[in-house]
C-alpha cells in the first residue's frame, strides 16, 4: 500500500470519527492536502490515491510544481489552493493559476486578484483570512474592520467570497482552541446573517482539526500527517 494512500486513510478516518462526534455529515468536511516543500511527485501520488485539492504557501514552488503535475498527468482535475501570505506584486500569477486564495486580508490585494482575473475563467474563489487571536506576528485582518472588508471584497466582480480562514493561536487544550474557532464561527455567522450567502470555513490543521470540526469547520488543512515532515520548512 503506498504510504501517502495508507496515510490519507487515516487522516480521512479522523475527520470521520470528529464529524460523528460532533454530529456532522462527512461529505461537509473537505479535506485540503498541504503540499508546500513537497515535489510534483507526492501530489501525483496523493493524486492517484484520490486526494485533488492541494494547497501552496509559497508561489514559485507552486508554480513549478502545477506545470511538472500537468505535464504527468494532463488529464488531471487538480484544484489548486493559495494558503500563504500574498504580496502585492505577486497577485497576477495567483489570479491566473489557482482556484482559491484562503489569505485574502486587503482591499487592495483582493482588487489586484480581481483585475488580473482572466475573464476566461470563473471567478476566483476567496476567503477573507481573520486574525481571530489578536496576534502582531500572524496575517488577517482584524475582526471589527471584517465586515467592511467583506462589503468590498464582495463587489469585485471577478471573485467570488466563499468565507473566512484563521489561524488561530497554538493551543494545547482542546476547550481553548474550540473557543478560537467558535469566534471564527460567529464571525461567520454574522455575516451571513447580513446577506453575505457564505459556505466555507477554511480551519484547522493537524493538531486542532477536531475542534475545528466541532464548530463548523468545512476545509480542514492537513500536510505532515499525509507528505511527512516537511523538507526545510
Amino acid at each position: 500500500m503506498s504510504t501517502i494512500l495508507s496515510k490519507l486513510q487515516a487522516v480521512d478516518s479522523t475527520i470521520q470519527a470528529a464529524c460523528t462526534a460532533s454530529q456532522r455529515p462527512r461529505a461537509d468536511v473537505h479535506l485540503l492536502a498541504v503540499s508546500k516543500t513537497f515535489g510534483a511527485d507526492a501530489v501525483l501520488e496523493a493524486f492517484a490515491a484520490g486526494q485533488s485539492a492541494f494547497g501552496e504557501n509559497y508561489l514559485q514552488e507552486a508554480l513549478d510544481k502545477q506545470v511538472a503535475v500537468a505535464a504527468a498527468r494532463p488529464d488531471a482535475a487538480v484544484e489548486w489552493h493559495f494558503i500563504g501570505p500574498i504580496q502585492s506584486n505577486k497577485t497576477r500569477p495567483l489570479a491566473t493559476h489557482f482556484d482559491w486564495v484562503h489569505t485574502v486580508e486587503r482591499l487592495k490585494i483582493a482588487q489586484r486578484l480581481s483585475e488580473q482575473r482572466p475573464p476566461t475563467l470563473p471567478p476566483l474563489n476567496v476567503c477573507l483570512q481573520v486574525n481571530i487571536s489578536g496576534e502582531a506576528t500572524k496575517s488577517g485582518v482584524a475582526p471589527a474592520d471584517l465586515v467592511a472588508l467583506a462589503q468590498q471584497v464582495a463587489l469585485l466582480p471577478q471573485l467570488k467570497l466563499r468565507g473566512l480562514m484563521a489561524i488561530p493561536e497554538p493551543e494545547t487544550d482542546v476547550s481553548k482552541q474550540r473557543q478560537a474557532f467558535a469566534a471564527v464561527r460567529a464571525l461567520f455567522d454574522q455575516l451571513n446573517a447580513d446577506g453575505f450567502g457564505l459556505d466555507t470555513l477554511s480551519m484547522g490543521m493537524s493538531a486542532d482539526l477536531g475542534a475545528a470540526i466541532a464548530e463548523g469547520a468545512t476545509i480542514v488543512r492537513v500536510g505532515s500527517a499525509i507528505f511527512g515532515a516537511r523538507h526545510g520548512a
